[in-house]
Parts: structure tokens; C-alpha cells; sequence
């Protein structure tokens, strides 16, 4: 730092060199230099002022850059003095002045230049700033731009690398907590990680490397709930905190960081240590930070939660009072216009709520929901704690409705719970509360008014609640009560019972439940309908969960004592429980006798096993138990063909025998399952299909047409429309269709023993046989929610409506029973089956018997070319997939009146598809999905448009016929490049990286959009000698720097350009060892391309175009005619740090033919390949051996020099990322 001396002996020198002596320009700028100095040490502006007015003195003296960099450094000093006094004075034009010098500084320090790096990150440092005070991201995005580059001019071992990384983290972390992009925190994370190799134990950072990547740890387990984060972030405070002992300025920073963590992750496994830690560790970061201290009411807000955690597990009181004590003293210090003033009021307003809870004061409750108005109000829509914010001014509202019965509170608690939901969608970790909170609050509304629709969502909700809390989870059974006391209330409205009193305990209200899931049994068994026995499951298996004890969350265990143990309630205990778990247990051997899982049946036996405990030997009804568990196991028997089923079948028949007399009701039962298990085991060719008395012998052709039927529906959609019904029917209703139509009474009437199954397979396939849909979808599509148990043909002919009614109706006249269409048959709320659906789309279509293509958009007399339907992305799919098709316009007639049956066999039809498309007609009438010519695949698609952007790269995974990932959410690029990876990952196929265009931030050898692949890259024909001799002749002399100063463009030897020792890392293949080149290969974002490498010794400027823009060079490499190529960048803009440029020739062992004739190609077939033009790469040399590709705005045409060059050629190995 410069002292009182140095300004002094600078002073002196300016006095020298007064004005007019050339050297008065370098004077001032040192003078300004120490008294920045000395203020960065002393802190007194008027040294800052003056710096400032020398450096501006300065700049007026250097009106252009020398060789001595004087103008640059002038720029950037200056930007830095009015930098620091905008940190001093918050003058907001001091940091815009700053910044546009830092910007002129920078465009006089182009690449190669020694104070670019300095200027990236002066400029970087600034714009960050401007970012924190104003929140614009571009800001941030230029500053993280400008770190990125500052980065790679600061490789490791540099001095200043570590400041680069800190300040880069800082902006990758600002993105992230503006934009909640997860790849910016691992960035960070990883960055931090980096961070602290550079500072190892013995250096003074090391301490602070240890608590910033402990902090980030904890946000991205914040993110992603992975424990492992957590966990790494403790051991790293803990080690921090090692560092920073008792006296230490940062103590409190990782105590508080601690305390965080540490109640994290009580929240997470609910360890009492943890909080218990957390509390104490916080008590001590609060005394650290008395009053006054910056952080304090961090401190406290932290602590004050903590306490009222514990209050909740401990209902201690004292705790709660501290913590409301706290909560107020941090409100004093976060006023009207702190931004953190809504988390206090909320964290108030729940401890409030807690202590009416626990000690019944009203006004603690008045006091919670004005505090909850008030926080709500200060987290308007879009700010990250509005729904939570909604959720508990909802839940006080609630409680106030119970006490007092005003419904405006209930209506008000609805109106906000329904928005606080929508903001937390499936997979968010509070979504099962509000579920839990909305269904409470509608059943309220249905006890008030008796609206059977509000009990009905209350159950719906209240179900999907329960299934996100898993038996573990603290609030289960809560959920469970209150949605068993819903059923209970359903009951009692569906049989109009007089009013009587709700059951008051669980037990008595597993009673009522079981007895409604028997009514629901009732009902199947009369009717059929397996919704009916799935709700009697649901019930009964609720009802088993009601009788379990708190601590028991094992239904197994809880038998075990009930069995073993003597209670005072026995009778009634053991009579409730072993009824509901007969029940259960009946039940679900009927679900798996039609629905034919197994994991029904599996848990059947497990609960006849449990009823066997509480009937031992001398109970009356031990042998009736042992019968059903015996044909529970010979049924999984013929499921899974396990001989140990089938023993313990027989075995438990016979000790139930032993049991029984011949006068028994149930002795002749028993025994004839007995005769017939015993019948399959020494005649393994009879098939037993049921246990029954009725046909425990006989071959069940009836099974076994239901169970082929369910196996051809396995492929098919999970849904169809029943064309004659306008139905939709899911796999159970269809085969239940099917087995009242003629053509199974049929089957089962003409097919005997012996008969083949092929025979049936094929018959049962000709009834299943569907119509799919496909069109451009418009407003109001209908959805599975709309039509799902009403018939379409009653519904409104409005919007989808209509068209959905048209397309069943032209489908039945077709004579096809069955329909689907990518609105109404899929539920778009399971991301499962979402993803299911897309990974077996082209499958179904290419199964389906025909498909209808409607288009919307073409009159009777219009022409197909003119719809929007040949340019949407997931109609190639459609229109490629399905062997048959027919298209139809606006009113539903055939296009063109065409009589054929299959528009595809019509030759002017697939005439002008092809002139529409670019599809030739063999590819239209006999597609194959697959990795074939993906490039040409890859131009169908490249005009085509989605309306969600990932989906353009999702509707062409079954036609490359690959199953990824359908992530909802990602970026476009993001969705391509995983499948273009996909893509040369499965076949190595090059031909994917011919595009023109933007290039991708997934891939530099991607392009950012399908578009890209618009055009096919058609080289020229070869030049003749006399023309390769006069472009050879003529040369290029000149190696442009790429930059221009005042119009003129400045030119630079060939011979200052790096020379690299050689090509790439890795093998590398002469010319006559090419066929056993590797193929391409991707993996983790890296591309290990072999290519054909021709280093680029000169470039030149040929011309450029600002307005397009557009820039044409020349371009000289070795082995290589001289070419043009253009660009829509600078050169100078993306070239690498060391400046090496390659053009490359992808290399693949196809480009020489079949791979069996590889090792018989002669010299003169390897040169007549390799002598026709190609489509060349540009790349460029990154750091650590790797490499990226400059996208250009043309193809890169070049043509090897001579047969010489060629016969020179290497293959090399590049990373390219």
C-alpha cells in the first residue's frame, strides 16, 4: 500500500514533468495511482477525489492505445477509483461511469492482450454490483460471461485465480437464488470445492473455503433433500468451527450455520439431539452478536425457531414464551420495509397460534390471523413464502370458524388453501399438509350446508394426502383419522341414517368403516364394478390402520400381541381386529381373481397368515381360516408355479380335514380342494383355474380367454373410447365388454381342450383392434378429468368436444369398437404415465388398425399442404408410425373424397406429402424406427414446432426408437442435446454434427434448435488442377487478429500464431491404419470425436456485416485448398485462450464402406474417399486438452491440396466439449 512518502515522492515527479513534457501523462497517472492507495488504506476521500480527477487528466492525454497499454490502463484505474466511491458515497453515477469505462478498457484488450483478464474482471466485479442494487439479471449474466473468461486466462497456479473463483461463486450463487436454477448451485458447489483445494489446512483461508462450501451444501440439500449434503455441511462447519475458536471475528457466522444445519436435519430424520444441539449451539451465536450486531436478528429468528420445534415435541411452554420473546425483539429490529420482515411475522403468528392451541387464549388466535394478514400482504403472488403464508392464515382462519362458527372464516380458509395448493405441486414437501388442510376445511363446509361435493373432494384430497405420507411420517395418523371420519360421513349420507353421533374413538370408527367397505362388497358382488371393490379395500385397509396402536406401525407386530397378550377389551379387540383382517384378506383374493396382480394375492396370504395366529388349534373356526389360505396359495400356485405354494396347500387342507367331521358344513369342501391340489400335483397337464366346489377339474376355457385378453391389452393403451358408448374404458371394463359380446360367448363355446391358442389370441386381437387420432390440437380439448365416467356423445359439441364426438362416430362407421386420442385417454396429472405414454406413442400407432388424421384447418376443396398439421413435432410420429391412415378436412369428409381405404397406397397423396415434407414415399409407407440416417430424420423435424419446447426433442424418441427421461421443465436445448448424446452414444453416427446455426450452451457440437438442421450439406464439385494450383499460388500471407481500431484492420505475422506440438490427445492412426479407428463416443457432456485434424495457420478478415451481422474470412490450413468461411461471431470472440484453430473431418469406418470389407480397402479407394470435398469442423484449443467447436453460418466446405496430403493424413483422438 502506498504511504504518505510515496504520494509525495509522486507529487515531486509531476512537478518534473509539468504540462507539455511528454512524460506528464504517466506522472499523473502514478500520483492518482498512490493516492488510491492510500486511500484503500486510510479511507480518506479527498485522496479518492483527487485520484480521480489525475486519472480523467491522464485519459485526455492518451487518446489512443500504445505499446505500452497506457490508454487501457488509464480506462480501468479510473473505473476502479469511481468504483470505490460508489462504495463509499452510494453515488449510483459513479458505478455507471465505472462500468462504461471498464467496458472501453475491455475493447482495448482484446485476446492475447496481458491486462484482459485484470479488465474481465474489473468489469465483472462492477456489473455485479449494478446487479445487487438495481436486480437486472442481464447484469449478472455479462458478469458471469466475463468471469468465466477472466477464468481460463486464469489457469491453476495463477496468482489471482483464487479471487476470480470467489467472485465468479458469487455470481453463479446471485443467478441461482434469483432464478432457482439447480445447475448454477452445483456449479457453485463444485466451484467451492475447487476453492478449497487452493486453500489447504495450513493456509489462513482455509477456514473460510471450509464455511462457504459448507453453506452451499446446505441450499443445494435445501434443493434436492439429499442427507448426504447435509451431513458433508456439518462436518465441514464442525472443522471451520475447529479454526475459528472462542475470540474469533467469524465465530458466529458458523455457529449460526451450524444451527441451521444441525436443525435441518432434525427436520429430516428427527433426531431430538440434533435440535437439542441446534438451541444450544444458537444461544451461543446470539450472545456472539449483541445488540447492534449487523446479524443478530438472524441469530435470534433462528433460535426463536428452534425453540418453538421443540415446543411442538414437548409441549414445554417456557419454550414457546422464549421463543415469542425472541420473535418480538427480531420484529423491532426487521421494521415496515425490511425484507425479512413477513418471516418474522409468520414465525410470530405460528408461535401464537401454538399457545391458543395449548392454553385456549382467543386473543392469541385474533393476534395470529392479523399477523398472518399482515405477512401475506408482504408476500404478494410470485414471492417464494406466498404459500406458505396462504397455508397459515388458512389454518388460524379454520380454527376461529370451530370456535365461533363464523362461515366467512371457512370460506375465506377455502378461497386461500386452493392457490397455497397450486403453489405446491407434486413432489413439493408440504403438499400433503395443504391437501390435509383443504380437505378438513371442506368437510367443515359439508357439515355446515350438507353439500355432498365438498365431502366427495374433501375424500379425494384427503386420499391423496394420506398417500404422501407414509407410515413413518409424523402426520399420518392424523390424516387417516380425519379421512376415515369423511368415509364415515359418506356412509351415513349414502344410506340416509338418522342423525347420530360420530364415532369417538378409532376403534369405533374402524368398526364403521369395515362395515362400509362390506356394503361396497355387497354391491361387486351384484354388480361387477372393481371400483366399488377397490374403495372396499381402501376402507377395510384403513380401517386395519385405524386399530393400530402409536407405536406400532407394523400391522405384523401389532398381531403378534394382540395374540399373545391378555387385555382387558380381548374379546372385543381380537374380534374387530381378526374380522376386518378376514375381510381384507377376501377381498383382495377377488381383486387378483380379476385384475390378476399378484401383489393382491401376496398380501391376502400374508393376512390369512395373521388370522391364523389369533385362531390356534381348539378354535371353532381354525379349519374354515386354513381352507381359504390353501386356496389363496393354490392360486399363486398356477400364477407362479412355486411347488411350495402347492405343498403347503396341501398340507393346510389336510390338518384343517383333521379338524373337521364328515357332518361339518365344510368338509366336503375341503376335501374336494384337497383331491384337486392333489390332482395338479401328480398331473402337472390339468390346469386348475379355480378352487371352487363348482369346477375344481375341468379346464377353465373361460380363464383362459380372460387372461390372453389381458395380455393382448398389455401393449395397447392403458384407456380406449368404446366407440359405441362414447365411453371410456380403462383394461378391466374393456376385457368386461369383451366378455359379454358375442364373439367371446363364441370362443368359449367352439374353442375345447386341445384347441391352439394362436386361434384365440388372434380372434380376441381382431375385437381389440383401435383407432387412434391424430390432429392439431386447439382450445378447450377435452381431458380424462372431463369425460372420465360420462358418455361423450352426451356432452356439449363445443371445441374438443365436438371433435372428439366425430372422430368415435367416423371411427364406429369404420366398424372399429375401440379409439384413442391423445386428449381424454391419458392422465396428464401422472407424470408416470406421461412418461410411459411418450416412450410408447409410435408403438401404438404403428399397432393401431388405422389412424384418422383431422384436419382442422382444410376446407372441402383445400389442400393438405396448406394445414397447420404437417408442421406441429408430434405429428411425424403420427404420420409415420401408423401403417394405415385417412385423412379427413374441417367437416369430417374424406380429403378429396378418396374411397381408398389407406391413404397411403394413393399415389398423388404420398406425391404431395413428400413435396410438403421431404419424406420420400418408402420412408411414409415402410418407416422403421431406429438410429438409421438420423441426419435426414433430424431435417423432417427441422421445421416442425411444439407448443411446450422440450417437446420437439420428446416426439422424436420413437422415431430413433430410444427411452429417456421426459422431464418437464428443462430447456429445449437442454431436452436435444440429451437426445443427440443419445444418439452418437448408440451409433456413433457423425452425421448428426452437419448443421448450421447457434450452437448449443449443452453441447458446442449441438446446435441450440432443431432448426439447425434445416438444410442438407451439399458440397461442390472438385476444383480442377489449374484452379487448386492458382488458389495454392495465390496464399494467404497474413494471420488477421480479428479486432479493428478506427476502420483499419490490423494484421499480424503468421508466425506469431502458437504452433501446437501436436494435434489432439491420445492415439493417433496413420492413413493406413483407418479401419481401426474407434467410433465416437459421449459421455458426460464430453465427445471424443476422431477426426482428421488440418491446423489453421492464417485467417483473414475478408469481410463483415454489423447490421446481419456476418463476418467472411479466409482461411489457410495445412493439407488444405484455401476457403472461406463465415460467421455471426468474431473470431476473436470465442477463439480458445491459446489460440489454436483446427479444421476437422469427423472421422467415421463407415465413410469407407461395410466394416467387413474394411481390411481389404487399397490405397486408391482410400484416396478416391478421401479426396472429395468435406464438411469440415472448426475448433478450437481449450485448457486441459479439450476442445469446443465455433458454430459457423454456412457449411464449411474444404478440399484436400493433393494426393500427398492425403496420404499424410492421421487420425487423432479430440474432447470435444
Amino acid at each position: 500500500m502506498a504511504s504518505t512518502d510515496d504520494v509525495s515522492r509522486e507529487r515531486e515527479e509531476l512537478e518534473r514533468c509539468p504540462p507539455g513534457h511528454h512524460g506528464h501523462d504517466v506522472a499523473l497517472f502514478y500520483l492518482a495511482y498512490a493516492l488510491h492507495d492510500r486511500f484503500m488504506e486510510e479511507r480518506k476521500i479527498d485522496d479518492l477525489n483527487e485520484a480521480i480527477t489525475l486519472h480523467r487528466d491522464a485519459l485526455k492525454l492518451r487518446p489512443v492505445e500504445n505499446e505500452t497499454f497506457h490508454r487501457s490502463s488509464s480506462f480501468y484505474n479510473l473505473a476502479l477509483c469511481l468504483s470505490h466511491r460508489h462504495d463509499k458515497l452510494g453515488a449510483v453515477d459513479d458505478l455507471e461511469e465505472a462500468i462504461a469505462l471498464g467496458q472501453e478498457a475491455l475493447a482495448l484488450c482484446p485476446p492475447g492482450h496481458p491486462h484482459r483478464d485484470v479488465s474481465l474482471y474489473n468489469l465483472g466485479f462492477d456489473l455485479r454490483k449494478r446487479f445487487v442494487e438495481k436486480g437486472e439479471i442481464c447484469d449478472l449474466e455479462e458478469a458471469i460471461k466475463l468471469y468465466r473468461a477472466a477464468l481460463e486466462l486464469r489457469p491453476p497456479g495463477h496468482p489471482e485465480r483464487s479471487s476470480s473463483l470467489y467472485q465468479f461463486v458469487l455470481c453463479l450463487s446471485s443467478r441461482y437464488e434469483s432464478q432457482r436454477v439447480v445447475d448454477d448451485l452445483e456449479e457453485v458447489v463444485t466451484l467451492r470445492r475447487a476453492e478449497l483445494e487452493l486453500c489447504p489446512r495450513e493456509h489462513p483461508d482455509h477456514h473460510v473455503s471450509l464455511h462457504n462450501l459448507a453453506c452451499d451444501l446446505r441450499r443445494r440439500f435445501a434443493k434436492t433433500a439429499a442427507i448426504h449434503d447435509l451431513e458433508e455441511s456439518i462436518k465441514l462447519h464442525r472443522a471451520a468451527l475447529e479454526l475459528r475458536s472462542p475470540g474469533h471475528t467469524d465465530r458466529s457466522s458458523t455457529l449460526h450455520e451450524l444451527s441451521l444445519c444441525l436443525s435441518n436435519r432434525h427436520e429430516k430424520l428427527g433426531v431430538i439431539g440434533d435440535l437439542e444441539e441446534a438451541i444450544t449451539i444458537g444461544r451461543e451465536a446470539s450472545k456472539l452478536r449483541p445488540s447492534g450486531h449487523p446479524d443478530r436478528c438472524e441469530s435470534l429468528h433462528n433460535l426463536a425457531c428452534n425453540l418453538r420445534k421443540r415446543f411442538v415435541i414437548q409441549t414445554v411452554v417456557h419454550d414457546l414464551e422464549e421463543a415469542m420473546e425472541l420473535h418480538r425483539a427480531v420484529s423491532e429490529l426487521r421494521p415496515s420495509g425490511h425484507p425479512e420482515q413477513s418471516s418474522t411475522l409468520h414465525e410470530l403468528a405460528l408461535c401464537l397460534s401454538n399457545r391458543h392451541d395449548k392454553l385456549g387464549l382467543v386473543n392469541d388466535l385474533e393476534e395470529a390471523i392479523m399477523l398472518g394478514r399482515t405477512a401475506l400482504e408482504l408476500c404478494p403472488p410470485r414471492h417464494p413464502d406466498n404459500g406458505k403464508s396462504l397455508q397459515n392464515l388458512a389454518h388460524d382462519l379454520r380454527k376461529r370458524f370451530v370456535q365461533k362458527a363464523a362461515i366467512c372464516d371457512l370460506e375465506e380458509s377455502i378461497e386461500l388453501l386452493r392457490p397455497a395448493l397450486e403453489l405446491r405441486p407434486i413432489g413439493h414437501p408440504d403438499r400433503s399438509s395443504s391437501l390435509y388442510e383443504l380437505a378438513l376445511c371442506l368437510s367443515h363446509r359439508h357439515d355446515k350446508y350438507g353439500e355432498a361435493d365438498d365431502l366427495e373432494e374433501a375424500i379425494l384430497l384427503g386420499r391423496t394426502a394420506l398417500e404422501l405420507c407414509p407410515p413413518w411420517h409424523p402426520d399420518r395418523g392424523m390424516v387417516l383419522y380425519n379421512l376415515a371420519c369423511d368415509f364415515w360421513k359418506k356412509f351415513q349420507f349414502l344410506h340416509q341414517a338418522a342423525t347420530v353421533a360420530p364415532p369417538t374413538s378409532r376403534v369405533d370408527l374402524a368398526f364403521s368403516l369395515c362395515e362400509f367397505s362390506q356394503h361396497l362388497w355387497d354391491q361387486f358382488q351384484k354388480q361387477a364394478m372393481t371400483t366399488d371393490l377397490d374403495n372396499a379395500i381402501r376402507l377395510a385397509t384403513y380401517a386395519l390402520e385405524l386399530r393400530l396402536p402409536p407405536e406400532h406401525s407394523s400391522v405384523g407386530k401389532w398381531v403378534q400381541r394382540l395374540a399373545q397378550e391378555e387385555t382387558l377389551d380381548e374379546p372385543v379387540m381380537l374380534s374387530g381386529a381378526v374380522d376386518n383382517l378376514c375381510a381384507l384378506a377376501n377381498y383382495l383374493r377377488a381383486r387378483f381373481q380379476t385384475q390378476h396382480a399378484i401383489v393382491d394375492l401376496n398380501e391376502a396370504i400374508t393376512l390369512c397368515r395373521y388370522v391364523l395366529q389369533f385362531r390356534p388349534i381348539g378354535h371353532p373356526d381354525r379349519a374354515s381360516s386354513l381352507h381359504y389360505l390353501a386356496q389363496c396359495l393354490a392360486d399363486r400356485f398356477r400364477q407362479q408355479l412355486a411347488t411350495v405354494d402347492l405343498d403347503d396347500a396341501i398340507a393346510l387342507e389336510q390338518e384343517a380335514l383333521q379338524l373337521l367331521v364328515h357332518e361339518d358344513p365344510g368338509y366336503d369342501t375341503s376335501r374336494q380342494c384337497l383331491t384337486a391340489c392333489l390332482q395338479i400335483k401328480f398331473n402337472s397337464q390339468v390346469v386348475l383355474t379355480s378352487l371352487d366346489v363348482s369346477g375344481v377339474t375341468h379346464l377353465d376355457i373361460e380363464q383362459v380367454i380372460r387372461n390372453a385378453a389381458f395380455e393382448i391389452l398389455k401393449t395397447m393403451p392403458i384407456r380406449l373410447l368404446h366407440t359405441p358408448t362414447g365411453i371410456l374404458c380403462n383394461r378391466d371394463q374393456q376385457v368386461s365388454d369383451f366378455m359379454k359380446s358375442k364373439r367371446y360367448k363364441r370362443l368359449v363355446s367352439l374353442y375345447g381342450e386341445r384347441q391352439q391358442m394362436e386361434l384365440i389370441y388372434a380372434d380376441i386381437s381382431r375385437h381389440f383392434q383401435f383407432v387412434t387420432l391424430s390432429h392439431r390440437w386447439g382450445e378447450g380439448e377435452p381431458s380424462l378429468r372431463d369425460i372420465e365416467g360420462h358418455t361423450i356423445y352426451g356432452m356439449s359439441i363445443k371445441r374438443g368436444f365436438g371433435k372428439l364426438q366425430a372422430f368415435c362416430r367416423v371411427a364406429l362407421e369404420l366398424n372399429y369398437l375401440w379409439a384413442w386420442s391423445d386428449t381424454c385417454c391419458i392422465d396428464r396429472h401422472s407424470s408416470a404415465e406421461v412418461q410411459e405414454t411418450i416412450g410408447s406413442m409410435f408403438t401404438w400407432y404403428r399397432q393401431s388398425a388405422l389412424t384418422i388424421i383431422y384436419l382442422s384447418d382444410v376446407p372441402d376443396t383445400g389442400l393438405l399442404g396448406s394445414s397447420e398439421w404437417l408442421r406441429r413435432g408430434w405429428t411425424l410420429q403420427e404420420l409415420l408410425a401408423p401403417r394405415n391412415v385417412l385423412f379427413y378436412t374441417e367437416d369430417w369428409s374424406p380429403y378429396k373424397n378418396l374411397v381408398s381405404s389407406n391413404h397411403k397406397t394413393d399415389v398423388a397423396v404420398l406425391e404431395e406429402l413428400e413435396r410438403e415434407t421431404g419424406i420420400e414415399p418408402r420412408f411414409l409407407t415402410n418407416f422403421s424406427p431406429g438410429l438409421d440416417d438420423a441426419r435426414s430424420r433430424l431435417q423432417w423435424a427441422s421445421l416442425r414446432r411444439t407448443t411446450r419446447p422440450e417437446d420437439i426433442a420428446y416426439s422424436l424418441f420413437g422415431i430413433f426408437n430410444l427411452h429417456l427421461p421426459v422431464m418437464y421443465g428443462e430447456s429445449a436445448e437442454n431436452a436435444l442435446g440429451r437426445l443427440l448424446a443419445e444418439i452418437v452414444s448408440h451409433s456413433g453416427d457423425i452425421s448428426v454434427l452437419d448443421w448450421v446455426g447457434e450452437p448449443s450452451p449443452f453441447h458446442s457440437c449441438f446446435p441450440a434448435h432443431i432448426t439447425a438442421y434445416g438444410r442438407l450439406p451439399t458440397p461442390p464439385p472438385q476444383p480442377t488442377t489449374e484452379e487448386q494450383s492458382s488458389e495454392i499460388s495465390e496464399g494467404l500471407s497474413s494471420f488477421d487478429v480479428l479486432r479493428n481500431i478506427s476502420g483499419l484492420p490490423v494484421t499480424v505475422p503468421a508466425g506469431q500464431l502458437r504452433i501446437p506440438d501436436s494435434y489432439a490427445p491420445g492415439e493417433v492412426y496413420d492413413f493406413h491404419s483407418l479401419a481401426r479407428v474407434p467410433l465416437p463416443r459421449f459421455f458426460n457432456r464430453l465427445l471424443t470425436l476422431p477426426c482428421i485434424a488440418y491446423h489453421v495457420t492464417t485467417i483473414q478478415l475478408k469481410g463483415s456485416d454489423l447490421l446481419t451481422p456476418n463476418y467472411t474470412y479466409n482461411i489457410q490450413a495445412t493439407g488444405l485448398i484455401p476457403l472461406e468461411i463465415a460467421m455471426r461471431v468474431k473470431l476473436e470472440d470465442v477463439t480458445g485462450p491459446q489460440g489454436i484453430l483446427y479444421l476437422v473431418r469427423p472421422w467415421h469406418s463407415e465413410l469407407l464402406g461395410p466394416s467387413a470389407e474394411l481390411d481389404a480397402v487399397t490405397d486408391e479407394q482410400l484416396v478416391s474417399a478421401l479426396e472429395r470435398p468435406l464438411n469440415a469442423l472448426l475448433l478450437t484449443q481449450l485448457p486441459h486438452n479439450e476442445h469446443k467447436r465455433i458454430a459457423s453460418s454456412t457449411f464449411i466446405t474444404a478440399q484436400p491440396m493433393d494426393r500427398a496430403s492425403i496420404l499424410n493424413s492421421k487420425i487423432s483422438i479430440f474432447n470435444v466439449v
